[in-house]
């Protein structure tokens, strides 16, 4: 092999590693951001599940609230 084919292989190699360092820096970040969504959706999921619990229960007592009344 020549020294300028050595030189080119050479910059190619460097290159990819940049390109391979950045795509596993970026798809660190896009898993990060993917963890918090599911735990945001999570919570979310939770809250709304509790959300409902109560308002059923809100209900329950003021059907005992009004049945008092009379």
């Amino acid at each position: 092999m020549s020294e300028d084919s050595k030189s080119s292989i050479s910059i190619l190699i460097k290159s990819t590693e940049k390109l391979l360092k950045r795509f596993n820096e970026q798809k660190g970040i896009i898993d990060a951001y993917i963890k918090k969504e599911r735990e945001w959706k999570k919570h979310k999921l939770i809250q709304a599940n509790e959300i409902k619990k109560l308002e059923k229960v809100n209900t329950k007592l003021a059907k005992i609230i009004k049945s008092h009344e009379k």
